[in-house]
């Protein structure tokens, strides 16, 4: 009988141990948003890329809307004359990278340099069904 609990405590332990040494693999939602579109598709490039050396599933880039800000204001400060409008434009480009992996690994691939005037937003989704 003390053979037998010896077999499965060890068998326990060793369940224990797969456990332990696997990683909870997340949903990871990489957001970059930025003016400036050959800056964008060079960071979503380089963490694209660094995915596929690490064999990791994802899905993505996603071109979402480009946001247009746009403001048209007089050039006369005064009020007077011609009535001429100036117009100016903000265009804000995003793209959206799901990674499905551990969080560990999402560290290691996203410590890129990041070209400046890009914005990254790294969630978790809470609601696994995204």
């Amino acid at each position: 009988a003390a053979q037998n609990s010896d077999k499965m405590a060890t068998l326990a332990n060793k369940g224990k141990k797969g456990v332990e040494t696997q990683e909870k693999v997340a949903r990871i939602r990489i957001t970059l948003s930025s003016c400036k579109m050959k800056a964008l598709e060079k960071v979503c490039s380089l963490l694209i890329n660094r995915s596929k050396q690490r064999n990791l599933s994802f899905s993505g880039p996603v071109r979402l809307p480009t946001k247009v800000l746009r403001i048209t204001t007089r050039k006369s400060p005064c009020g007077e004359g011609t009535n001429t409008w100036d117009r100016y434009q903000m265009r804000i480009h995003k793209r959206v990278i799901d990674l499905h992996s551990p969080s560990e690994v999402v560290r290691q691939i996203t410590s890129i340099n990041i070209e400046p005037g890009v914005e990254v937003e790294i969630t978790i989704p809470e609601n696994q069904a995204l």
